[in-house]
């Protein structure tokens, strides 16, 4: 397999966003940049943890209802935001059956790498159906996913929650504004629990979690020339009970001065100073009933597994 190109400069847009984003009372990287090569392939280790339930329960929700949720929404089209590795989307290709030959299926993942395998791999799998790959944000980018009609958009592992409260709401008012009465949108979401349970899987003994929070470093570094030295912070994750919310963060070690040069800019970091690089909103049933009504959106279908760990919903759009 050829590599793919060298990654365009930063855009203008990027460049002031992370600025904005460093510049905070609490310095924030966002969550994308966790997902350069590296990162993809540590998260992909991290859902082999025993710790890290998320991905267990969501595929053994997949394995036991695909037919049902393929069944309800009847689609002749599959999109998936975040593909990631491709590995969820094979269970609903399989639940299509023979309606599969034909079918379309789009994946959007921000790392091309980890797109171009993904296409490749599902195209020999499943040589009837028509795979097409878009790089891109699945919150910026939902404009380049083909026009609407008969998909079924699918959003898994959870991301929806890495979007804070209020760019939830509009993500899914984009969203909704973009389908039509024949379109369904298929979500994972991490719900409320034990904070116990949920810190566990951010703090693994094995250290994964810890090497991918601290790449995000390394990926800004060559992205953005910066100088940050992912040796000199440590990772913490902590369970936030008044948001309903765990997030990361990398702690300075000692103090230290970091120079952006695509950003024009340093950032001065004293000893345990610290920069949030991820946010994941638990949920539930009510909370995301509440969100996607503000978007004219109604749920559908609602599937757990047996611990009520994680759930898939399936929303639809209300037309009045």
């Amino acid at each position: 397999m050829a590599a793919p190109p060298d990654p365009a400069p930063p855009t203008e847009g990027e460049i002031a966003a992370l600025r904005e984003h460093l510049s905070r009372p609490l310095p924030e990287i966002p969550v994308k940049y966790l997902y350069d090569d590296v990162g993809s392939e540590l998260f992909e280790r991290i859902t082999t943890l025993s710790a890290y339930y998320q991905t267990r329960a969501e595929i053994g929700i997949l394995e036991q209802r695909a037919g049902e949720i393929i069944e309800l929404a009847r689609p002749a089209r599959l999109v998936e935001l975040g593909s990631g590795a491709g590995r969820k989307i094979r269970l609903l290709l399989d639940a299509l059956g023979p309606a599969a030959r034909g079918a379309s299926c789009t994946l959007l993942d921000i790392n091309a790498r980890f797109l171009q395998r993904s296409i490749e791999r599902l195209g020999a799998d499943y040589p009837g159906c028509r795979f097409r790959g878009v790089v891109g944000d699945f919150v910026q980018d939902l404009d380049r996913l083909g026009p609407p009609g008969g998909r079924l958009l699918v959003l898994f592992a959870g991301t929806l929650g890495n979007l804070y409260p209020d760019q939830r709401r509009a993500f899914l008012r984009r969203l909704s504004a973009g389908m039509d009465a024949s379109d369904a949108f298929l979500v994972g979401l991490d719900l409320e629990k034990d904070p116990a349970r949920i810190e566990a899987a951010y703090n693994d003994p094995e250290g994964v979690t810890a090497a991918f929070n601290k790449n995000v470093l390394s990926a800004i570094n060559r992205r953005f020339g910066a100088d940050f030295r992912p040796g000199a912070f440590a990772h913490r994750a902590f369970y936030d009970r008044a948001h309903a919310w765990i997030e990361m963060r990398l702690v300075a070690r000692e103090r230290q001065r970091v120079s952006l040069r695509a950003l024009g800019m340093t950032l001065d970091l004293a000893e345990g100073a610290e920069i949030r690089t991820e946010i994941s909103c638990k949920l539930t049933r009510e909370s995301l009933a509440r969100d996607a009504a503000e978007a004219d959106l109604a749920i559908a279908g609602w599937y757990t597994d047996r611990e009520r760990l994680f759930a898939l919903a399936l929303l639809c759009r209300v037309v009045a």
